[in-house]
């Protein structure tokens, strides 16, 4: 992990706050009772159920790792209507097909159900950001080199 601030909308914010309170008390708290169950069965050597639950536990405690990092290091705030695509914006997009697409620029933290995500550090979003309606952008994926058109672009809503 950097020490790189991570933008997060406050819903964001507050969704990644609830998961790391949820995880220190009663995740926690669920962990060591099955590890107990688990230990009650006898011989720890050849228990799949101890293993597992000790497994389970390493996970939940690097999640919370990494969620207190992003907690610790978030920049949580609005964005301001620049009329360009930036980070915090949900941007319309028209292929070459005519197809229309809207995505959210932002960090995957960020992700909203029902809205594609363009991280700004994706070749996408790195072609994005800055853009203007009216502009076409390129980028150059492992499939070939995508074109969009940029039709709109708005403050990203909760």
């Amino acid at each position: 992990m950097t020490d790189q601030n991570v933008w997060l909308t406050p819903a964001a914010f507050e969704k990644l706050q609830i998961e790391f309170d949820h995880l220190t008390t009663d995740g926690r708290r669920e962990a060591s009772e099955r590890i107990a169950t688990a230990r009650a069965h006898g011989d720890l050597r050849e228990n799949a159920e101890y293993d597992v639950a000790k497994n389970d536990q390493g996970l939940m405690e690097a999640r919370i790792r990494k969620l207190k990092h992003l907690l610790d290091n978030a920049e949580v705030r609005e964005v301001e209507n620049s009329g360009l695509v930036e980070v915090g914006t949900i941007v319309t997009v028209i292929d070459d097909d005519e197809d229309e697409y809207e995505f959210f620029v932002a960090p995957s933290e960020n992700k909203v159900p029902g809205i594609l995500l363009a991280s700004p550090q994706s070749p996408l979003g790195e072609a994005l950001l800055g853009a203007a309606p009216g502009d076409e952008v390129s980028y150059e994926a492992p499939g070939g080199i995508f074109t969009y058109r940029i039709a709109a672009v708005r403050i990203y809503e909760a």
